[in-house]
Protein backbone atom coordinates (compact mmCIF):
# COMPACT_ATOMS: atom_id res chain seq x y z
CA UNK A 1 0.00 0.00 0.00
CA UNK A 2 2.73 2.78 0.73
CA UNK A 3 4.34 1.99 -2.67
CA UNK A 4 1.24 2.62 -4.53
CA UNK A 5 0.52 6.08 -2.11
CA UNK A 6 4.28 6.31 -3.64
CA UNK A 7 3.36 6.37 -6.72
CA UNK A 8 0.07 8.29 -6.16
CA UNK A 9 2.33 11.47 -4.64
CA UNK A 10 5.06 10.94 -7.56
CA UNK A 11 2.14 11.40 -9.90
CA UNK A 12 0.90 14.36 -8.32
CA UNK A 13 4.12 15.87 -8.09
CA UNK A 14 4.55 15.00 -11.61
CA UNK A 15 1.29 16.73 -12.72
CA UNK A 16 1.73 20.03 -10.84
CA UNK A 17 5.30 20.69 -11.38
CA UNK A 18 5.29 20.35 -15.59
CA UNK A 19 3.68 22.90 -16.96
CA UNK A 20 0.53 22.70 -19.23
CA UNK A 21 -1.83 19.56 -19.30
CA UNK A 22 -0.04 16.33 -19.41
CA UNK A 23 -0.53 13.28 -22.64
CA UNK A 24 -2.54 10.97 -20.26
CA UNK A 25 -2.70 8.64 -22.81
CA UNK A 26 0.66 8.83 -23.85
CA UNK A 27 1.70 7.86 -20.54
CA UNK A 28 -0.64 5.18 -20.68
CA UNK A 29 0.75 3.28 -23.93
CA UNK A 30 4.26 4.06 -22.67
CA UNK A 31 3.22 2.26 -19.59
CA UNK A 32 1.49 -0.73 -21.28
CA UNK A 33 4.90 -1.03 -23.60
CA UNK A 34 7.14 -1.20 -20.20
CA UNK A 35 4.46 -3.60 -18.63
CA UNK A 36 4.56 -6.49 -21.60
CA UNK A 37 8.57 -5.84 -21.75
CA UNK A 38 8.68 -6.82 -18.07
CA UNK A 39 6.46 -9.33 -18.46
CA UNK A 40 8.15 -10.89 -21.29
CA UNK A 41 11.66 -10.98 -19.50
CA UNK A 42 10.70 -11.68 -16.42
CA UNK A 43 8.40 -14.27 -17.77
CA UNK A 44 11.07 -15.95 -19.95
CA UNK A 45 13.41 -16.09 -16.64
CA UNK A 46 10.65 -18.14 -14.59
CA UNK A 47 10.07 -20.25 -17.63
CA UNK A 48 13.92 -21.36 -17.73
CA UNK A 49 14.83 -21.13 -13.80
CA UNK A 50 11.83 -23.51 -12.60
CA UNK A 51 12.19 -27.17 -13.70
CA UNK A 52 9.68 -28.78 -16.18
CA UNK A 53 6.21 -27.93 -16.99
CA UNK A 54 5.97 -25.54 -13.49
CA UNK A 55 8.58 -23.55 -15.34
CA UNK A 56 5.67 -22.85 -18.41
CA UNK A 57 2.65 -22.10 -15.62
CA UNK A 58 4.95 -19.80 -14.11
CA UNK A 59 6.21 -18.17 -16.37
CA UNK A 60 3.19 -17.62 -17.86
CA UNK A 61 1.34 -16.85 -15.25
CA UNK A 62 4.23 -14.65 -13.79
CA UNK A 63 4.16 -12.39 -17.32
CA UNK A 64 0.66 -11.77 -17.14
CA UNK A 65 0.78 -10.88 -13.14
CA UNK A 66 3.48 -8.40 -13.93
CA UNK A 67 2.00 -6.43 -16.83
CA UNK A 68 -1.42 -6.65 -14.98
CA UNK A 69 1.04 -4.83 -12.05
CA UNK A 70 2.50 -2.51 -14.01
CA UNK A 71 -1.13 -1.31 -15.94
CA UNK A 72 -2.56 -1.18 -12.08
CA UNK A 73 0.35 1.04 -11.06
CA UNK A 74 0.23 3.37 -14.29
CA UNK A 75 -3.33 3.82 -13.91
CA UNK A 76 -2.58 5.29 -10.01
CA UNK A 77 0.14 7.52 -11.59
CA UNK A 78 -2.56 9.07 -14.18
CA UNK A 79 -4.75 9.27 -11.71
CA UNK A 80 -1.85 11.16 -9.70
CA UNK A 81 -1.42 13.58 -12.81
CA UNK A 82 -5.06 14.13 -12.98
CA UNK A 83 -4.89 15.65 -8.93
CA UNK A 84 -1.75 17.31 -10.29
CA UNK A 85 -2.93 18.84 -13.09
CA UNK A 86 -5.89 20.16 -11.40
CA UNK A 87 -3.46 21.65 -8.49
CA UNK A 88 -1.46 24.00 -11.17
CA UNK A 89 -4.81 24.99 -12.95
CA UNK A 90 -6.38 26.30 -9.47
CA UNK A 91 -2.98 27.31 -7.88
CA UNK A 92 -0.97 29.07 -10.43
CA UNK A 93 -3.88 31.44 -11.50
Amino acid sequence: MWFELLILIIGIAFGFLRRGKEDKWGLLKTGAIIGIVLGIIFGLIALFLAPGAIGLGVGLAGGIGIFIGVIVLVIIFIVGVFIGDFLEGVLRK
